[in-house]
């Protein structure tokens, strides 16, 4: 048995890319998509959102820390969830989101760390890792869909946490994998979301399988997938993600209470 198994984190996914937990007595959300459902301006293709999340702002409580794929698109950070980020103590990003954003933004670079106090003593380290947007090199795909930033989770005595944010490359997995496999929790952005005039109808985020393929990868005892529900462009969901995962002989890695609550 691993000694962080009684410590394994519990995540509450609230539709999209929208996710909440708790980590060192800090309180972390991913993410924040609020908006009701409808088409949704923003760069590059409009964004239909589908169905509503399973909760709001006001219902979440204290939110510690907002980490935050990128700022640039709807369906990654909302009309709500901007406004609710006036309220949070913190909010890590993409170097460009933490200027465009200001307040209490910070951008972080890949590998960049930044230690936050736990209210019980010690530390938490959040640190920035590679993301890319879409299916190619990175130098390639940014100046079309963005910068993006992931995320891995460490402090003395707790459980290793990567949130993947919107990536789609596997090699970007790997580098992660290098430096800090193997991962207690792993939060992986799925959901095979593409649009026919984006990279020929590419992959700008992981699909199924390639989700299960990053799980391997990483060595992730635990998965809980997010950003494969309430939106149009997302063409892969909770079924296609659990064949995925049986079929990569991983079912037992997905969590329980990701398929329970889905």
């Amino acid at each position: 048995m691993s000694q962080h198994d009684a410590e394994q984190i519990q995540v509450r996914t609230l539709g999209g890319p929208t996710a909440l937990f708790e980590y060192g007595g800090l309180r972390f959300l991913t993410d924040p998509t609020f908006d009701g459902p409808g088409d949704y301006a923003s760069p590059g293709p409009t964004l239909t959102k589908t169905t509503a999340s399973r909760a709001t702002p006001a219902e979440l409580g204290p939110v510690d820390v907002v980490l935050l794929s990128h700022d640039e698109h709807a369906d990654n950070l909302d009309t709500s969830g901007r406004a609710m980020l006036a309220d949070v103590p913190l909010t890590l990003t993409t170097p460009g989101g933490g200027q465009r954003l200001g307040g209490t933004a910070r951008g972080l670079a890949d590998w960049e760390s930044i230690d936050l106090d736990r209210p019980d003593g010690g530390t938490v380290t959040v640190t920035g890792v590679p993301a890319v947007h879409g299916p190619g090199p990175r130098e390639e795909i940014e100046p079309i869909t963005g910068q993006v930033v992931g995320f891995v989770l460490t402090g003395d005595g707790l459980p290793t946490v990567y949130v993947s944010g919107d990536n789609a490359s596997l090699d970007a997995v790997r580098e992660i994998a290098g430096r800090f496999a193997p991962l207690d929790t792993a939060i992986l952005f799925a959901g095979a979301p593409r649009f026919p005039m984006l990279f020929d109808g590419g992959l700008i985020v992981l699909d199924s399988a390639q989700a299960a393929e990053a799980t391997r990868i990483l060595g992730a005892r635990s998965v809980v997938p997010v950003h494969h529900d309430s939106w149009a462009h997302f063409t892969e969901g909770r079924d296609d993600l659990e064949a995925a995962f049986t079929a990569a002989g991983l079912a037992d890695r997905l969590d329980r209470s990701w398929v329970q609550r889905a």
